[in-house]
């Protein structure tokens, strides 16, 4: 237990000590912008595909989540739309 409190908090303590001044660079700005989208993507994607029996019904609740989010909708539209998409996919039997 101790090291993983030693590993959580040098992870969040280490930027803090390093760049103690405003970042400039915009190339770096930037890059620091798209990390959190980068990660939740990272973790969301493999867990789309891994939470129904079915890898087509994952791929079709994903591509009409992707579609409703780029026609910009709402969260909970997107969310129950995806979740709709996939149980009538699970239901005709893929």
């Amino acid at each position: 237990m101790f090291v993983m409190a030693l590993t959580t908090y040098v992870i969040r303590m280490l930027p803090m000590a390093i760049f103690r001044k405003k970042i400039n660079d915009k190339r770096v700005q930037s890059f620091l912008y798209y990390v959190p989208y980068a990660v939740l993507s990272a973790m969301t994607f493999p867990a789309i595909f891994s939470s129904t029996g079915s890898e087509v019904s994952a791929v079709v609740g994903c591509v009409v989540a992707i579609v409703l989010a780029y026609m910009k909708r709402g969260l909970l539209t997107v969310a129950v739309g995806a979740a709709v998409a996939v149980f009538l996919v699970q239901m005709i039997g893929f």
